[in-house]
């Protein structure tokens, strides 16, 4: 799996504690990759992040209310340690190579394109401090727009799939030729899950229209910021610091 260009970045880590969500912010349960025996440990929740991006998520629903007071931001995923991800990266692999009944334990030019395409979504489970995973910074999160009693809305692609659908202007053009249609619905929708995160200081993945990062390499190298201010996290510091 290819380096991505943001992994150059700087990090130099506030060591900002990691915090549970609170209340207020939904979270999409039961958590998919605990559900498929993904191996968090005691105390590894995937609904923590660094202290100050849970407060920048507080800024994006308030923004979002005031827009439209029926919604709300619903988290699919937080913070994930890298047994995790290698956990769902090697899933993920699995599972596309079933798809094309091909066996994912035999090299092949197929095998090949499947892995390269699935790290377009799914970050290398590196761990070079110099180069971590996003969520494993505590700066990434994965979210959806939501009605108050937790229901997700339709945009027009589930999160984590693999392809195309996931690109954050995929429906653009359809929108354009059909303002009435479905494509349309789900195109504002993302336009708006963007806009109240853009507001509060996150940045989106080029590929991605569910996760936004604050701090980490990827927002900083999408934000033209010279440092990221969180690096990987294995566990939550001892220290409450504020960055």
């Amino acid at each position: 799996m290819s380096s991505r260009p943001w992994q150059t970045i700087t990090i130099a880590d506030c060591r900002e504690p990691l915090q549970l969500l609170p209340p207020v912010l939904l979270r999409l349960e039961p958590h998919p990759y605990a559900a498929l025996g993904a191996p968090y440990g005691a105390g590894e929740s995937p609904f923590q992040l660094r202290s100050g991006v849970i407060q920048r998520l507080l800024l994006a629903q308030a923004s979002l209310q005031r827009r439209d007071g029926a919604l709300r931001l619903a988290i699919f995923d937080g913070w994930r340690p890298l047994t995790v991800q290698q956990f769902m990266v090697d899933s993920t692999i699995a599972e596309q190579c079933k798809r094309v009944d091909l066996d994912p334990g035999s090299p092949s030019a197929e095998r090949d394109r499947i892995v390269a395409e699935v790290s377009r979504f799914w970050a290398p489970p590196s761990e070079d401090p110099a180069t971590p995973p996003p969520h494993s910074t505590g700066a990434a999160v994965d979210l959806t727009l939501a009605l108050a009693d937790g229901t997700p809305l339709e945009m027009g692609g589930a999160i984590d799939a693999i392809g195309a659908v996931s690109e954050p202007e995929h429906y653009a053009q359809l929108a354009a030729d059909d303002p009435g249609g479905d494509a349309a619905l789900w195109h504002h929708r993302r336009r708006l899950l963007n806009d109240v995160m853009a507001e509060s200081g996150f940045a989106r993945h080029p590929n991605e229209w569910w996760h936004f990062s604050y701090g980490d390499q990827l927002w900083a190298w999408l934000q033209q910021q010279p440092v990221a201010i969180y690096g990987r996290l294995d566990a939550a510091p001892s220290r409450s610091v504020t960055c």
